[in-house]
């Protein structure tokens, strides 16, 4: 779900790696608003990560 429907911005999956070295499994999920935007006139909710909302690339409705 963590996906902006704008840039297509989604989850990366790496190691968090402890002092010693020692390999964990890691996610880092796009920070992702529902919110409602104009589009082609209408008012639609979806699903857009906070530096689409920020830099202006979606006009809420």
């Amino acid at each position: 779900m963590a996906k902006c429907e704008i840039c297509q911005k989604a989850a990366l999956f790496g190691n968090n790696v402890s002092h010693s070295h020692r390999r964990s499994n890691a996610v880092w999920k796009a920070n992702v608003k529902s919110v409602m935007v104009k589009q082609n006139g209408a008012a639609k909710r979806m699903y857009v990560c906070t530096s689409c909302l920020r830099s202006g690339k979606v006009e809420r409705a």
